[in-house]
């Protein structure tokens, strides 16, 4: 297995344990969070991305990464997912949510430095705001 699909590996099945520490240990120290929606929230640094990941993970509860198809080429990978979680609103409702995407990475040294995250907003809020 190539160094460039472990680290991918590991980083979603940190995100699908749910485990702040390990998902940030799976990222370089100056790592790029992207995400192209609206809804997103992009950030630099592991330390912000930490910092974000326990209010992401508690919003987004059962939070499950389904791998549909990996593509690595050298440092790079791309990974269509479909993820499902039951999103917890400001009132504390939860709402089922699935979502097809995908995430784009580049991996340096065994960690993820720069993360893509492609998934339709328009469709989330379809879900959540019925």
């Amino acid at each position: 297995m190539s160094t460039t699909r472990a680290a991918v590996e590991r980083y979603l099945s940190a995100l699908n344990d749910h485990d702040a520490d390990a998902v940030a240990a799976c990222v370089t120290a100056d790592f790029v969070n992207e995400h192209t929606s609206a809804r997103g929230t992009s950030r630099v640094g592991r330390d912000a991305y930490r910092a974000a990941l326990p209010v992401f993970l508690d919003r987004f509860a059962d939070l499950h990464y389904g791998v549909e198809d990996v593509l690595v080429d050298g440092d790079r990978a791309a990974v269509a997912y479909r993820m499902t979680s039951q999103w917890r609103d400001d009132d504390g409702r939860s709402h089922p949510v699935a979502l097809r995407g995908v995430f784009r990475f580049r991996v340096t040294d065994g960690l993820i430095a720069h993360r893509v995250d492609y998934w339709d907003g328009a469709d989330f809020e379809r879900q959540v705001l019925r």
